[in-house]
């Protein structure tokens, strides 16, 4: 049986997913303008981010989905990096908290690769 704490990344990555379709907005605020289709890409990453938090829960899926998470962060990235760039593209977030998710990114991959090989 999986670990509790395994679900609560589940859950996280499920409600983060979810949240891409409550408010959309919120997402395509923040997205580097050489990127096509703000709409699109957001509805996009919020399906992967739900379908990763679903896939993790089960041992057939659950490698494949966790190295599908540190994919998906690892593309986020450029995100938090754009939103360093300008006070526009930094949506009104402190420069201190757009700082502080660059480590905040390599922590999720790591718990993610945790998870790969239970």
């Amino acid at each position: 049986m999986a670990p509790w704490h395994l679900y609560v990344m589940a859950g996280m990555y499920i409600l983060a997913g979810t949240m891409h379709f409550i408010k959309p907005k919120m997402y395509m605020r923040i997205m580097p303008i050489y990127l096509p289709k703000h709409k699109l890409l957001v509805y996009l990453s919020g399906i992967a981010e739900i379908l990763l938090g679903i896939g993790v829960c089960f041992d057939a899926t659950r490698k494949l989905s966790t190295f599908g998470i540190i994919l998906m962060l690892g593309v986020f990235l450029s995100v938090h990096f754009y939103m360093l760039s300008g006070e526009k593209a930094s949506a009104g977030i402190p420069k201190w908290i757009l700082i502080l998710r660059i480590p905040l990114q390599f922590f999720l991959m790591y718990w993610a690769y945790y998870y790969a090989y239970l």
